[in-house]
């Protein structure tokens, strides 16, 4: 018999907490009926399968990974909002590695379209405007900005830097002081 108060959002929140816990590639529905202490066939009237509790914690990371960088780009402009956003990136991945991982979840088109994904696009588009790129050369630094975000993130997590000098933290301080110093002097196609 199903628990009182489950619900999709509700399965979806404590999927992403053990995602946090245990990660990402680990949550399955079985694993969320055991935390609820449930017969894994009960969830089913909230959920269709595992893949459909992935896709709604990626896209539960997706609005808050957004709403977070909505709030730390506010009244801020180019380099102080670059560092705004790509510590916001790199915080939500120390704080919820497991969501982290969820938010890079390949969606179908539709769901896509429907996810806060396109916000973040808008939101670096934003900082863009404050170093004058505009149409596909603003393309080209969105995903630009995303892969070396994602990417030192996702070495820092895996424990890649961890044996050498200097401190990350002057690492990510001097990438966020080329980027801008990239982003100011962009070359001309």
């Amino acid at each position: 018999m199903a628990r009182v108060g489950l619900s999709a959002e509700r399965l979806a929140r404590a999927g992403a907490e053990l995602a946090d816990e245990v990660g990402f590639d680990q949550v399955t529905v079985s694993a969320l009926a055991r935390r609820f202490d449930v017969k894994v066939a009960s969830l089913y009237s909230h959920l269709k399968n595992s893949q459909d509790l992935r896709t709604r914690i990626a896209l539960l990371a997706l609005d808050e990974l957004a709403d977070r960088a909505a709030d730390a780009l506010a009244g801020r402009a180019g380099k102080d909002a670059l560092i705004a956003l790509a510590n916001v990136y790199r915080d939500y991945a120390r704080q919820h590695p497991g969501r982290y991982a969820a938010a890079q979840l390949r969606l179908d088109p539709e769901t896509a379209a429907a996810s806060s994904g396109g916000r973040h696009a808008q939101l670096t588009r934003a900082i863009l405007r404050g170093y004058d790129l505009t149409g596909v050369d603003q393309t080209h630094a969105v995903r630009l900005l995303g892969s070396v975000f994602h990417g030192y993130v996702s070495l820092e997590l895996g424990g890649g830097f961890d044996h050498s000098a200097p401190d990350t933290e002057q690492t990510w301080s001097r990438i966020l002081d080329a980027l801008d110093s990239l982003l100011r002097n962009w070359p001309a196609p």
